[in-house]
């Protein structure tokens, strides 16, 4: 029986590949150590040089993957 990984290996080097440039730009801008919610964030944003201001902007993501439980979950993602 041969076992392999369901996410590509190419994916997951891509987004490890950001994190370290991405983190150390959150920690410069917000200057403090970053949570690991803030790390995931920060590495999905569709731009990282837009400005982040709690309650007043807007950010786009592009996440790679999406975990949902049940299709309820998946039709309400559709709706947007």
């Amino acid at each position: 029986m041969t076992v392999t990984a369901g996410t590509p290996i190419e994916l997951v080097e891509k987004v490890y590949a950001t994190l370290p440039e991405r983190a150390a730009g959150g920690r410069a801008r917000f200057g403090r150590p970053l949570t690991l919610t803030e790390k995931i964030l920060l590495n999905h944003l569709g731009d990282p040089t837009e400005p982040i201001e709690r309650g007043g902007t807007y950010n786009d993501f592009h996440p790679d993957r999406v975990a949902m439980q049940d299709a309820t979950a998946q039709m309400a993602l559709l709706q947007f």
